[in-house]
């Protein structure tokens, strides 16, 4: 069997860490007797400075056509941030309806936590991120720019639909890990969505009565991330609010070098988007030292997306005990001086 995927390396080290993982896909993918077939997408920042736009009109026709998309970041100084988001892999999202943006996290060593007291796999997390309205919508507007008395106004978007499924899904999640579901909002201060949000838990839950289910508010949740995160087992959250907190996590186990995620729709036969959680960091593009491990687990969940799951556990075990031996080749935000072609020959070694 081979699956059809699409390469769209981005910007920066999007670039390095999608070319990095490619390889290391196919090693993975020939040892468990499937093929990898890629076309690459040269669309990004450069894009847009020649042409005017980050994808030529017919992009999502084409993405369609592939069995799933593996992104590598988008980010360039001269393009205005909101710019390579929102009409970049925001764009997709909302294209393909991939309204799950999962997030996992996990301490692979007590190394590459700044807490103290907890070690390997103390900290696991599965992290449902709604990922097509809420905050990133894009409905709002400005008025009477540089006259003095200027507005801004951004609109919020909530469901019963967008609501719901997400939700089912971090439920479903949840009776298949350690029954204990986490949600996440703001409904102390934001009286219309976020207490609507918690209406809609509230009634899915009523069908998974075998699951625990625990309310927090965000600012609460940022904490708890920190002080007791060995706690958590799956969290759900509106899309701003999980954005930030998945990236908090993220710190706690390691950095976003290690964090991988999963843009999909498990109701309909769209292309997944699958990208690290990391940006496409300028300041290191070039170098040589950009982390390829949270690509590398980009990857291995859409192995297992696409139904290779042996392919999938392959690549996170080798990440495992790459991460879990101190001889290893680190790159420079785990605190080693290793490159990113350090890092990818051990990991091949280790596949």
């Amino acid at each position: 069997m081979a699956h059809d995927i699409a390469l769209l390396p981005g910007d920066g080290i999007g670039v390095e860490v999608v070319d990095a993982a490619t390889p290391l896909l196919e090693r993975a993918a020939e040892t468990h007797d499937f093929e990898v077939e890629t076309t690459r997408y040269e669309w990004g920042s450069d894009r847009f400075l020649d042409e005017g736009s980050l994808f030529p009109d017919d992009a999502m026709d084409r993405l369609a056509d592939h069995d799933a998309i593996l992104h590598g970041a988008m980010g360039d100084p001269r393009v205005p941030d909101y710019v390579t988001s929102i009409e970049g892999p925001i764009a997709i999202r909302q294209a393909f309806d991939l309204y799950v943006n999962y997030r996992p996290v996990r301490l692979h060593d007590a190394g590459n936590t700044p807490l103290k007291g907890y070690g390997r796999n103390d900290v696991d997390i599965a992290w449902f991120r709604e990922n097509s309205e809420g905050e990133y919508v894009d409905i709002g507007g400005r008025l009477d720019r540089g006259g003095g008395s200027e507005l801004a106004i951004q609109t919020s978007v909530y469901t019963e639909k967008g609501v719901e499924r997400v939700v089912r899904a971090a439920f479903e999640a949840a009776l298949d890990r350690e029954g204990y579901l986490t949600n996440v909002t703001k409904s102390n201060a934001l009286r219309y969505g976020p207490v609507f949000w918690d209406e809609v838990v509230e009634d899915v839950a009523e069908s998974y009565p075998s699951v625990t289910l625990e309310h927090l508010l965000v600012d609460a949740a940022s904490m708890d991330f920190v002080l007791r995160p060995d706690e958590f087992d799956v969290v759900v959250g509106p899309n701003l609010f999980g954005d930030i907190l998945t990236d908090l996590t993220a710190a706690v186990t390691g950095g976003l070098g290690l964090a991988p995620s999963a843009n999909v729709n498990p109701d309909g036969d769209a292309p997944g988007l699958y990208e690290p959680v990391h940006g496409s960091a300028p300041d290191i593009a070039g170098e040589g030292v950009a982390n390829p491990i949270a690509a590398v687990l980009s990857g291995a969940l859409m192995f297992e997306d696409l139904g290779e799951e042996s392919a999938a556990d392959a690549l996170r075990d080798a990440v495992a005990a790459h991460l879990a031996d101190d001889g290893a080749p680190h790159t420079p935000d785990l605190g080693g001086d290793g490159t990113t072609a350090n890092v990818v020959a051990d990991l091949r070694s280790r596949l």
